[in-house]
């Protein structure tokens, strides 16, 4: 690329690009500043630029050393104070009356953000997009955190970070970093990036300053690194900060930025899954993520997507954090104690239920929890109204990350007074509403390319055949199967599906189950008398929506809930002629 225009920054000369045209009094508009990472140069914005420079006027430039501005004289030139001042001069010379929405990545981030939190630029900064390079003094103060607490865990979590953070000892070994550089990592770069994070040679933007880049940059961990991480600052700001955190980074780990709210409160936070260099393999995805906050700060209207990233913020740290769950049948019963439990673990959520008023409820229960929620009035087993819900969840937050399908009716009766009618209904809700919930909301998660977990609340009526409830278990039986096979498709996409069983779960499903070939008095009378029978076994809607979260946090594939669940499941397998003759027994109420 050839640099617009040539700034002098004390000794150095920075070499400044541009896109877009620049905002003027009778046409403003925002400006976007971003700052690159090791080893690279200015270059390696140029496809995120250019999406970018079609709504704003957006500015980078080669950091000193790298690309083609200009070196210090030696290695205290590289530390964060002169690096500070550069950004200032390139603000003051392209943005000089408005702050500038500034993005970092990699090292760019590191030391953008010093520049957030110095009073040298106060005023001039309007937001900050960080990705994959956290402030130093921040680092500081997590490693000694988790070393004081001297919890395994946070050991754990140290070492793995430690493991990711390898070339950092290796940049501070004399002469070993250059020397690879120098005999040849310069022209396996491209092959690394492409072997390493997935990013094609045709996307890689060739570098003519690769070797000096890569030699020159190490200056900047030697000059900051040990001074910073071993006596931490304190290091806030007020501002408006947007982290995005590739999930496949193989040099920051997520745990990271658990303490960051403490240091930036206003904080927006959302996970991608890529690589490191997410600007060049999502480009367009990141493009869209910088310009909706940036809308958002010049206008204060938040999207729903941005208030989940906000709650996330809020939320990090908490194991749900960031996390959006999608419940059906959530107005009552174990979907409401599953939002509930969701909600108090940090995530969004999205109550669905055909009673308005009651997943209205569940939604303000969560809030209250200080969690995000929203209600949705859906009938699951209508295609239409399952589609609409699923349009709206896409375009509004993204791809879900948990998808429960929980919503059901119950059916009982002899086989033969049960009608088409109740055929359909009790096939439409508890098989096909499952169906169109994992298909709808598996395809997008498989169309962000992200891990996610479906779960499917079947029933112990599903291996437990019964004479007077041949619709309800067969449709449950069919919601197994279902799993089994979605289970097995989507294993490789890291898309887990889960089965639950529950077995006689005091839900309140009997005052709402349609009991065929009876007049209405003698219906009242079944609902009372199966309602008493689950009220005395009482198995809790708590306990159902804990072995939820038990599925999905260590990916079981079935979970049988209740003691007459396992046993009915352990009778079936050892003794399946018993089991079916059982089956004969009139035990309708």
């Amino acid at each position: 690329m050839t640099p617009t225009q040539v700034l002098q920054s004390g000794e150095v000369q920075l070499a400044v690009y541009t896109w877009g045209e620049a905002p003027t009094q009778s046409s403003p508009k925002p400006v976007v500043l971003l700052v690159h990472g090791y080893p690279d140069a200015a270059s390696v914005w140029r496809q995120t630029a250019e999406i970018l420079a079609k709504r704003y006027f957006v500015v980078a430039y080669d950091v000193r050393g790298a690309g083609l501005s200009s070196q210090p004289a030696n290695q205290a030139g590289f530390d964060l104070a002169h690096l500070v001042a550069d950004m200032a001069v390139v603000i003051d010379a392209l943005s000089p009356n408005q702050p500038v929405h500034l993005v970092g990545h990699d090292w760019g981030s590191v030391q953008s953000w010093e520049c957030v939190t110095t009073e040298r630029l106060k005023g001039r900064i309007a937001s900050y997009t960080t990705v994959s390079g956290p402030c130093l003094d921040h680092i500081g103060h997590w490693l000694a955190k988790r070393l004081r607490s001297g919890v395994p865990a946070d050991l754990a979590t140290l070492a793995k970070q430690a493991a990711h953070s390898w070339y950092v000892g290796v940049f501070h070994l004399p002469g070993v970093a250059p020397a690879l550089w120098k005999m040849g990592l310069d022209k396996l770069w491209p092959s690394v990036l492409e072997k390493i994070e997935g990013i094609p040679g045709a996307l890689q933007e060739k570098s003519e300053t690769q070797t000096q880049d890569g030699i020159s940059g190490i200056n900047l961990y030697r000059a900051n690194v040990g001074s910073r991480v071993l006596k931490p600052r304190e290091r806030k700001t007020d501002l408006p900060v947007q982290l995005i955190q590739p999930l496949k980074d193989h040099f920051i780990t997520a745990a990271t930025w658990d303490d960051l709210p403490s240091w930036a409160p206003k904080l927006w936070r959302r996970d991608i899954n890529a690589g490191h260099w997410l600007q060049i393999s999502h480009a367009a995805q990141f493009a869209g993520w910088v310009s909706e906050f940036v809308e958002f700060v010049e206008t204060g209207v938040e999207s729903l997507a941005l208030v989940r990233a906000r709650n996330y913020g809020k939320n990090s740290g908490k194991p749900y954090a960031g996390k959006l769950v999608v419940i059906t049948g959530a107005g009552n019963g174990f979907g409401r104690e599953t939002a509930l439990m969701c909600a108090e673990r940090g995530a969004n959520v999205v109550a669905v239920d055909i009673n308005l008023e009651a997943c209205d409820r569940t939604a303000e229960l969560c809030s209250l929890m200080g969690a995000t929620a929203w209600s949705r009035q859906v009938d699951v087993g209508n295609a239409e109204q399952m589609e609409a819900l699923a349009h709206w969840v896409g375009n509004e937050f993204g791809a879900p990350d948990i998808v429960v399908n929980n919503a059901g009716i119950g059916v009982a009766g002899s086989f033969f007074d049960t009608t088409d009618q109740d055929w359909q209904k009790v096939l439409q809700v508890n098989l096909w509403g499952v169906i169109l919930g994992s298909r709808l909301f598996g395809e997008q998660m498989l169309a962000a390319g992200k891990p996610g977990s479906i779960v499917n609340v079947a029933s112990m009526g599903g291996f437990t055949p019964s004479r007077f409830m041949s619709a309800y278990n067969t449709s449950k039986a069919a919601v197994m199967m279902l799993s089994d096979c979605l289970r097995g498709e989507l294993a490789s996409q890291q898309i887990h599906v889960a089965t639950i069983c529950p077995g006689i779960a005091n839900t309140g499903i009997t005052q709402r189950t349609r009991f065929v070939g009876t007049t209405d008095a003698q219906q009242a009378d079944k609902r009372n008398k199966s309602s008493a029978l689950y009220q005395r076994r009482n198995l809790k809607t708590e306990t159902i929506a804990a072995a939820i979260l038990e599925a999905i946090d260590h990916k079981h594939d079935e979970v049988l809930v209740g003691v007459e669940a396992k046993g009915s499941r352990l009778l079936g397998r050892l003794l399946p002629s018993l089991i079916r003759s059982a089956a004969r027994l009139n035990l309708a109420p």
